[in-house]
């Protein structure tokens, strides 16, 4: 009887070039987004995601056989892209948009299964780890929409994951009130929550080194994609200012006050 041979893994990580998440939002003069003309750096979401990926080639040794990151995005999304390649990732997928587009999730999740049907023998694809939202939009809904387009099963808000030789996916998810543990078989696609890991700082050597990793940058008609938007954003405003809170001078007057503020 022959050994079973171990399932050599590629893994796919998307990277968003997103508003840094320390910056001040403030919105846009035309009253439809958010300005942009600030600081942008990887989402952090995404970030864990490429730290889990090389996490589990360090743990699994040469069961990863590769792992790419893809960013969708104007030019500067490609300095996103060599972040994940400074960290530990082997090659880079840069699908280029127009300045001030905005690709929507749905779109972004066509275009991350365009690239995984182009792959194919020993580079095939067969693990998705991305971020379970980015925080720019929130949204929250790539990672699901692309397993239901692939038909692959999926693990949402993983704060923990490991993946054995036959193949079979082990992701601890976080629910209320606990945790749980699901099981899968490869391929797969697993979102990452915050509790996963703690992404690592790229060494001076390895940023150093990723200047001269390939990245490859596609158009969207080369894969067929149209990011034309589906929606439109009406009209984006800031929450209302905080008003000062008011002095009581005992208990008696307080429940009085929020009585009258229908709150009791």
């Amino acid at each position: 009887m022959r050994p079973t041979l171990p399932r050599l893994i590629n893994i796919l990580v998307p990277v968003k070039r997103s508003i840094d998440y320390a910056v001040k939002i403030r919105v846009a003069s035309d009253g439809k987004g958010v300005d942009t003309n600030v600081k942008h750096s990887m989402n952090p979401f995404d970030e864990i995601a490429v730290e889990e990926a090389i996490r589990l080639r360090e743990r699994k040794g040469k069961l990863v056989t590769s792992i790419t990151a893809l960013s969708i995005g104007p030019a500067k999304a490609a300095d996103t892209i060599r972040t994940a390649l400074a960290m530990g990732a082997d090659t880079g997928i840069h699908i280029t948009t127009p300045e001030g587009i905005v690709v929507e999730p749905i779109s972004v999740a066509h275009a991350i299964k365009k690239v995984i049907d182009r792959s194919e023998g020993k580079d095939k694809i067969d693990l998705v780890i991305c971020g379970k939202q980015a925080i720019d939009d929130d949204s929250g809904s790539t990672g699901g929409m692309l397993a239901g387009m692939l038909g692959w099963g999926q693990g949402g808000f993983a704060s923990k994951l490991d993946v054995e030789e036959g193949g079979k996916i082990q992701v601890t998810r976080e629910i209320d009130g606990g945790l749980e543990k699901i099981e899968g078989n490869l391929p797969f696609v697993v979102t990452t929550d915050l509790r996963l890991n703690e992404p690592r700082y790229a060494s001076l050597p390895n940023i150093m080194k990723a200047k001269k990793k390939k990245i490859e940058t596609l158009k969207p008609e080369d894969l067929g994609l149209d990011f034309t938007p589906r929606l439109e954003t009406i009209s984006v405003s800031e929450p209302p200012k905080r008003v000062g809170g008011g002095k009581v001078e005992n208990v008696d007057e307080l429940v009085g006050k929020l009585k009258d503020a229908g709150l009791l």
